[in-house]
């Protein structure tokens, strides 16, 4: 399980580099602490299938695209 976390925040970090949104950026649209965006982006937490899409939303992508 641990793998998925890790492989999901490292597809969310490249989606959100890519898109040239910084961390801070996407916590503060996204409604979250940018601690906890980080953590996300590390795979240290697990996130609910409504963050996901809340994320995949600010990043202008499908969910599906964003999970290992």
């Amino acid at each position: 399980m641990k793998i998925l976390a890790k492989t999901l925040g490292a597809n969310i970090r490249a989606k959100r580099k890519e898109m040239g949104i910084s961390q801070d950026g996407l916590a503060l649209e996204c409604g979250v602490d940018r601690s906890y965006m980080g953590r996300i982006e590390r795979g240290e937490v697990n996130i609910t299938v409504e963050k996901l899409y809340q994320i995949a939303s600010k990043l202008g992508c499908n969910p599906a695209s964003l999970l290992p």
